[in-house]
């Protein structure tokens, strides 16, 4: 009998600090925007952001995890692992394994799905810092914050969330991309990356909701996010079902630590039995479903995202460009 897989805790982290992005027109004159996007602050980094997700996660459970994958698209060290600091400042005992899983921002929802379907208990923190040249779309959209998935069976303990499966679909094509020693990354004009991802989207739905043996009918709330926001937000519309804040307008979009916060956050409100689909545009497209249970109310973090969005404190423009380097001072 295959035993049943899902979350047994979890934990997020969005910075304190936030940039009001009419801030950005303010100084620069252009650019800018709505609403705030989050900031770490200058001694914060990937690592230090990770660990503050990683300690809400296990915080709310006496588990501690026999693997811990850490995946980000903005490390602190190359050649050394990050996992490594992550491990050693929760005190996680030595024979637990630590390993980066990053480079790409698919490499976060692809750590997540491989620890659903592996043996053991994993906890997967996935942490971002978005960067962008000054009055950009990619400033004043991106966003900083980390969150943290612990993973295993009903055998380690009470699933708040069931893994009920999902699918993939992949192509390769120019969508985002940044080369080695650069800060910011490229994009591809928008148009053609969405026609990329329109197919793909149908046939990872359908694939996803074939091996369930769901309809869409039966799916609660989609989880749709990307850092192609025109295709997210058109594709989304497109199955069938009710689509979750993106907290596009109090976060931005944190990257590779986007999917699993937009999860921490559905499952910070959801109702026993709710089913949630996340779906993930990056390279292709991944879609994972997860159904809540009734240890869930009890096992949620202490500070819920939507509680650390309220607690905000604003950073002037200037102030941030020089957190990032882009500005010396």
């Amino acid at each position: 009998m295959t035993e049943t897989m899902g979350i047994l805790a979890y934990g997020a982290h969005v910075p304190y600090r936030r940039l009001d992005r009419a801030a950005i027109s303010d100084v620069m004159g252009s650019g800018g925007g709505q609403g705030w996007r989050s900031v770490a602050s200058f001694d914060q980094d990937t690592t230090t952001m990770g660990v503050e997700a990683a300690r809400q996660a296990l915080a709310a459970t006496d588990l501690d995890p026999e693997a811990l994958w850490f995946s980000t698209v903005a490390p602190a060290y190359l050649d050394k692992t990050n996992a490594t600091t992550v491990h050693a400042a929760l005190r996680l005992d030595a024979a637990a394994s630590a390993l980066d899983l990053g480079g790409a921002v698919r490499s976060s929802v692809g750590a997540l799905r491989s620890a659903l379907t592996g043996p053991g208990r994993t906890l997967v923190v996935a942490s971002d810092l978005r960067v962008g040249l000054p009055t950009s779309a990619d400033e004043s959209l991106g966003g900083d914050a980390a969150a943290a998935v612990l993973t295993g069976s009903a055998a380690d303990g009470p699933l708040l969330a069931e893994y009920l499966g999902g699918a993939s679909a992949t192509a390769e094509f120019l969508d985002r991309w940044r080369t080695p020693g650069d800060v910011t990354s490229r994009t591809w004009e928008e148009r053609f990356g969405e026609e990329a991802y329109g197919p793909l989207v149908e046939q990872a739905w359908a694939a996803a909701l074939a091996d369930i043996g769901l309809a869409a009918d039966d799916i609660d709330t989609a989880i749709v996010t990307g850092l192609h926001g025109r295709a997210v937000k058109r594709l989304g519309g497109r199955l069938g079902v009710a689509v979750a804040d993106d907290l596009m307008d109090t976060v931005g979009n944190s990257g590779a630590a986007h999917p699993a916060l937009l999860l921490a956050d559905a499952l910070d409100t959801a109702d026993a039995g709710r089913v949630v689909a996340l779906v993930v545009l990056a390279d292709g497209v991944e879609v994972l479903v997860f159904r809540s249970t009734d240890a869930l109310a009890a096992g949620r973090p202490s500070r819920s995202v939507a509680a650390q969005v309220e607690d905000r404190a604003d950073v002037a423009y200037p102030t941030y460009l020089a957190w990032r380097g882009l500005l010396e001072v």
